[in-house]
C-alpha cells in the first residue's frame, strides 16, 4: 500500500471508536473471578483500546496490523494470570483485518499471497481460544472465509469501477478530439470555398472595371478616370493573386480544378435528384418570397442541406426525406426531416468525410445562426438551420 494512497477516514475511526469503547465495557462489564469472567479487566481494556488503533491504521498496513492483533492476543493469553475468556472486540477487530487484507492486493501478488498466510494464522490464533469445540469452529472458518472474500470482491469491484472511469476519460478525450478535427476540417473547407467566392466576385469587378475603361475610348479629357480604372485592374489583378497564395493551399487536393463556383440553394433541384437516385425519395419546398443572398450564406444553407441528406440515406434507413427552404423577413430556415427509424447518431460528428452535426454547427453558427437537431415529432429525425438575414441579405 502506498503511503500517498492513504488517509484516515471516518469509517476507520468509527470502527476503532466501537471496537475500543465495547472492549473497555466488556471488560469491566465482565469483571470478577470463575467462568467467563474477566480477572484483569484493566489488561483486555488496554488490548481493545490497541486493536482500535490498528484498525485506524488498517488501510495504511493491513498486514501488518493483522499480525500485530494476532501476536498481542498471544501476549495477552501469556500476560493473563489465568488466561482469558473469549471477547468480542478481538473477534470482530479479526474479521475487519482479514477484510481489509483480502481488498488489498491480489492474490497471485506476493502480498496477496502474505496476506492469505497471515488470514490463516489469525484463525489459527482463534481456535486456541478457551471452550472452542468444533461447531465453534466450523463457524469462526465461515466468517474468516466471508470476510477474507468479500474484501476480495470489493477490491475487484473497485479496481472494475476505477478502470470505466479511466476509459470513460479518454473516450470523452478522443471525442473531443474528434470534434476538434470535424471543426478545423469544415473551417478548411469554408475556407476554400470563400476562396472560390472572393476571387469570382473580385475578378468580376476586375473585368467589368477594365470593360468601363475600354469604353471611356481615347478620349484626353478621360484621361484621369483611365488611370483610376487602370489602378483598380491592377489591384483586382494583385488582390485575386494575393488570395490564390494565401487560400489556394487550402483546396481540395482530390479536386484542385474543381468549378470555381460553389452550389447554392438554387441547386437542391439537382441534389435531390441525386439522392433520389440512390434510392431516397427527397421532397424539395420552399415557403415564402425567396431573395438573392449573399454567396457564403447560400452556400452554407446549401451544404446543410446537403450533409443532412446524406447522413439520412447512409444512417437513417429513410424511405423519404423532405427539404424544406423557408424565407422570413429577418432569417432564412432549412429544414430536413426524414421518416427513418435509424438510430440517433444520423447526424454524429463521425459520419462520413469528417462532417456532420458538428459541421453543420460550424456552419451555422459562423453567420450568427443556429442548428437544432433531434428525432421529429412525427418520428424519423429532424435538422434545422436558421440563418439571420439582417446583414445576410444581398
Amino acid at each position: 500500500m502506498s503511503g500517498r494512497a492513504w488517509r484516515v477516514s471516518w469509517l476507520d475511526l468509527l470502527l476503532a471508536a466501537a471496537v475500543s469503547l465495547t472492549g473497555v465495557v466488556e471488560s469491566y462489564g465482565r469483571a470478577g473471578t470463575g467462568w467467563e469472567r474477566v480477572s484483569e479487566p484493566a489488561l483486555l481494556s488496554a488490548g481493545a483500546i490497541a486493536a482500535g488503533g490498528m484498525l485506524v491504521l488498517r488501510r495504511r498496513y493491513p498486514l501488518a496490523m493483522l499480525l500485530a492483533l494476532t501476536a498481542m492476543s498471544a501476549l495477552l493469553w501469556a500476560v493473563a494470570d489465568d488466561g482469558y475468556p473469549y471477547v468480542a472486540w478481538q473477534t470482530y477487530s479479526t474479521l475487519i483485518l482479514v477484510h481489509t487484507v483480502g481488498s488489498a492486493a491480489p492474490l497471485r501478488s506476493w502480498y496477496g499471497i502474505a496476506g492469505l498466510a497471515g488470514t490463516l494464522l489469525a484463525y489459527g490464533r482463534m481456535q486456541t481460544l478457551p471452550d472452542s469445540d468444533f461447531a465453534e469452529r466450523m463457524i469462526t472458518a465461515v466468517f474468516i472465509g466471508v470476510a477474507y472474500t468479500s474484501g476480495i470482491l470489493l477490491r475487484r469491484q473497485t479496481e472494475r469501477t476505477l478502470r470505466l472511469a479511466e476509459q470513460n476519460a479518454r473516450l470523452e478525450l478522443e471525442q473531443a478530439e474528434r470534434d476538434r478535427r470535424v471543426v478545423a476540417d469544415e473551417r478548411a473547407r469554408i475556407a476554400r470555398e470563400l476562396h472560390d467566392v472572393i476571387t469570382h466576385n473580385v475578378s468580376l469587378m476586375t473585368l467589368q472595371a477594365g470593360g468601363i475603361r475600354v469604353l471611356l475610348g481615347k478620349d484626353r479629357t478621360r484621361d484621369r478616370e483611365r488611370d483610376l480604372l487602370r489602378a483598380v485592374e491592377r489591384s483586382g489583378r494583385e488582390t485575386v493573386e494575393e488570395l490564390r497564395l494565401m487560400l489556394g493551399v487550402l483546396r481540395d487536393p482530390d479536386h484542385p480544378d474543381g468549378p470555381l463556383l460553389p452550389s447554392g440553394l438554387d441547386r437542391l433541384g439537382e441534389l435531390a435528384q441525386q439522392v433520389g437516385q440512390a434510392g431516397l425519395r427527397v421532397d424539395v419546398r420552399v415557403e415564402g418570397e425567396p431573395r438573392a443572398l449573399r454567396p457564403a450564406v447560400d452556400l452554407s444553407a446549401y451544404r446543410v442541406a446537403q450533409e443532412a441528406l446524406t447522413n439520412v440515406l447512409k444512417h437513417a434507413r429513410a424511405t423519404r426525406a423532405e427539404v424544406t427552404v423557408e424565407y422570413a423577413a429577418d432569417r432564412l430556415l432549412v429544414r430536413v426531416t426524414d421518416d427513418g427509424t435509424g438510430p440517433a447518431s444520423t447526424v454524429d460528428a463521425s459520419t462520413v468525410d469528417g462532417h456532420g452535426l458538428v459541421g453543420m454547427r460550424e456552419r451555422t453558427a459562423m453567420h450568427g445562426g443556429s442548428l437544432d437537431a433531434g428525432p421529429g415529432p412525427d418520428g424519423g429525425y429532424r435538422v434545422v438551420a436558421t440563418f439571420p438575414l439582417s446583414h445576410a441579405a444581398a
